[in-house]
């Protein structure tokens, strides 16, 4: 989920024999991925799981049927951000990566929290229960760490994202380059197989699995080595690091099926799973290749930008919505609408807040003047 600035290169090296503008080299196609993630995750939300776990009065048996496979829309976002942020990261200083970090995800981040507190306290019938101390841990987005419950069921992915940052900043601190990202994917994907394969005792396998992420690791490690395939070219090192996170992917992925199934006593058939994974691995590899630089339009980055705001303010709200208004307008129209709505509010975030106060908050942590 990340904002169009993160899909530049910084470095003024394009790649063996290449010298690209940073026009050029904007990867207007990651945007399209994004906007598309966000939006099959909450079409997940509002047709299949929100009425499958009882958030939602609202049913769609038929759309339900193909909804129920959108949350592979957060596997997308993982990748892509294995991808963008280790690619904005490339020959940044340790300071500059945590303050665009920053600048990146808390402005909308706060609103968003805030709106949903809000519309949780005043409207959700005591569905959502939000309390003054849950809501400030969750403005720092550390909750996690003293199990303090998420204010929207969708802040989780946010905390696996911080903890991918944590690896990204150590690299800008011993400097990034290809050999260390190399050797730092192949240790990153022992770790994965030594906690899958469950000899260590629960405790240290909780512990380590904060760094590890072994679930989506994967996706993490298959977007870094296509960030360095983008930028340098593919290599027999890279292409095995790439198919063997493929592997775990599909292998995860179906186990993971099994319990979103069980989760909503339904079935999600782990061959769509195994194609749609797949097909999220093909794309990124042809945009790791440069296959689909003519694809990308200007017009993708509009769209792009209002990825992070609509993944962070439509589940809650969006359940409140259809509890409150089921009875009362056409099933489909309220869903068409209320994703029209979620779209506006999104605009709204990244046009009043995130973009005047990003170069605010920048200033203010550089604790001067500067761009970077």
């Amino acid at each position: 989920m990340r904002t169009p600035d993160d899909l530049i290169e910084k470095s003024g090296w394009r790649g063996p024999g290449r010298h690209r503008s940073p026009q050029r080299d904007r990867l207007n196609e990651i945007d399209a991925l994004r906007i598309t993630a966000a939006v099959a995750v909450m079409t997940y939300h509002y047709v299949f799981s929100g009425y499958a776990g009882g958030a939602s009065p609202l049913s769609f048996p038929v759309a339900g049927e193909l909804a129920r496979f959108g949350y592979l829309g957060v596997d997308l976002f993982f990748m892509i951000s294995g991808f963008v942020v280790l690619l904005s990261a490339w020959e940044r200083r340790p300071r500059v990566f945590v303050v665009s970090r920053v600048v990146r995800l808390y402005p909308a981040f706060w609103v968003a929290v805030t709106i949903t507190t809000v519309v949780s306290v005043t409207l959700s019938l005591g569905r959502y229960p939000v309390t003054v101390v849950q809501y400030l841990a969750n403005l720092t987005m550390f909750n996690a760490l003293p199990d303090i419950p998420n204010v929207d069921v969708v802040y989780w992915t946010l905390w696996a994202e911080i903890r991918f940052y944590a690896l990204i900043f150590i690299l800008t601190w011993i400097g990034v380059t290809r050999s260390r990202v190399t050797g730092m994917l192949w240790g990153w994907m022992a770790l994965t197989f030594l906690l899958q394969s469950g000899v260590l005792p629960a405790s240290v396998h909780s512990v380590a699995d904060l760094v590890v992420q072994s679930q989506f690791s994967h996706y993490f490690i298959a977007g870094m080595a296509l960030c360095v395939v983008y930028r340098s070219g593919l290599s027999w090192n890279l292409g095995m690091i790439i198919v063997v996170c493929l592997g775990n992917a599909v292998y995860r992925g179906v186990e993971f099926a099994d319990k979103v199934g069980t989760r909503y006593h339904t079935e999600i058939m782990a061959g769509v799973v195994v194609a749609v994974i797949i097909g999220i691995f093909l794309v990124m590899a042809l945009i790791a290749l440069r296959v689909t630089r003519n694809l990308g339009r200007p017009w993708f980055a509009v769209a792009g930008a209002l990825t992070y705001p609509l993944y962070l303010i439509h589940a809650h709200v969006g359940f409140v919505i259809f509890t409150r208004l089921g009875d009362k307008m056409q099933p489909h129209l309220l869903l068409i609408t209320t994703m029209a709505v979620m779209g506006l509010v999104a605009y709204a975030i990244h046009t009043l807040i995130e973009r005047p106060l990003a170069p605010v908050l920048k200033q203010a942590l550089n604790g001067r003047s500067s761009t970077t």
